[in-house]
C-alpha cells in the first residue's frame, strides 16, 4: 500500500489526511483517514518538520504499516545539498527507516540541486521538485512521473491537497 500525507494548518489547528492506494498508476484510493489536532506549535522557520511531524505520526496510527510500502509527503525528504533533513527524512527517522519516503514539493529551494529532481507533467511550466530517501532519487522520480493524471499534480495528489482543505469552514471559523 502506499501512502500520501499532507497537512493544512489555522491558527493552533492542523487537519492532516491521508490518501491510499495500492498502486502508483490508481486514480481512486482505497481509503482516506482524516484528523483535526488541536494545540499545534507554530510554524518555525527552517523546522517546518516540528509541527508537521506529530501530526503525521498521528494518522498513521489509523494504518497498518507492515502494510505500507511508501508514503508520499507534501514537502521535502531533503532539504539542501547538505543533506540536511526536511520533513520526509525526520519521519523515515522516526519510522526507524523502515518505511522509504517521496517528497513531492511544489516550489524548489535555491541550494537543493544535488538531492532533487525537478519533474514537468502534463502541460505546465513549472516543476514538482522531487526528494526521496529509502528509494533511489530516479526511481521515485519515475514514480511520481507515471502517477494518473495529465496535469501538474497527480490525481491522487490533488484529490489529497482537496480533501486536506475540504469542510474546513467551522474549522477555520474555530
Amino acid at each position: 500500500m502506499i501512502l500520501a500525507l499532507d497537512t493544512y494548518y489555522y491558527k493552533n489547528k492542523a487537519k492532516t489526511v491521508c490518501v491510499c492506494f495500492t498502486d502508483i498508476s490508481n486514480n481512486q484510493p482505497i481509503h482516506i483517514y482524516s484528523e483535526i489536532i488541536e494545540g499545534v506549535s507554530a510554524y518555525e522557520p527552517g523546522a517546518f518538520y516540528k509541527r508537521e511531524l506529530p501530526c503525521i505520526l498521528s494518522i498513521l496510527k489509523q494504518v497498518d504499516l507492515n502494510e505500507v510500502t511508501y508514503i508520499i509527503v507534501d514537502s521535502f525528504v531533503i532539504l539542501d545539498d547538505s543533506g540536511k533533513f526536511g520533513l520526509g527524512g525526520h519521519l523515515f527517522e522516526a519510522l526507524d527507516k523502515k518505511i522509504p519516503i517521496i517528497g513531492v514539493a511544489k516550489s524548489g529551494f535555491h541550494a537543493n540541486k544535488n538531492n532533487v529532481l525537478e519533474l514537468l507533467r502534463g502541460e505546465s511550466k513549472k516543476p514538482l521538485y522531487i526528494s526521496a530517501i529509502g528509494i533511489e532519487l530516479q526511481t521515485a522520480y519515475m514514480m511520481i512521473k507515471s502517477m494518473h493524471g495529465a496535469y501538474r499534480m497527480p490525481t491522487l495528489l490533488q484529490l489529497l491537497d482537496t480533501k486536506t482543505k475540504e469542510n474546513t469552514k467551522d474549522f477555520l471559523e474555530g
